[in-house]
């Protein structure tokens, strides 16, 4: 099975969040950008990719966001400041 990606966007440091799984990055994330792809993401602006995960199985990653959208936005918002304590837009060259 092909791997997978867990990612979280926003429009501003503590933000508004969307949790999102995909098997292309990349590509979801020009979604994002281009605010097609999710209503909520494109109603709210959410094009700032401030985490991301990489799993080898997209079942993982899935399992993944599913915690991730279960758990409190309080501790979202310190799995971001944890990684990514400015906020800032990730490159999508590192991935």
């Amino acid at each position: 099975m092909k791997g997978g990606w867990v990612y979280i966007v926003t429009n501003q440091p503590f933000g508004p969040l969307y949790v999102g799984a995909t098997n292309d990055i990349q590509h979801r994330v020009g979604e994002h950008k281009a605010r097609i792809g999710s209503k909520f993401a494109a109603k709210y602006g959410l094009t700032r990719l401030v985490h991301v995960e990489r799993y080898e199985d997209i079942l993982a990653a899935i399992q993944r966001e599913k915690n991730i959208k279960h758990r409190p936005r309080a501790w979202k918002l310190n799995l971001i400041v944890a990684a990514n304590p400015t906020w800032d837009d990730l490159p999508l060259d590192f991935l």
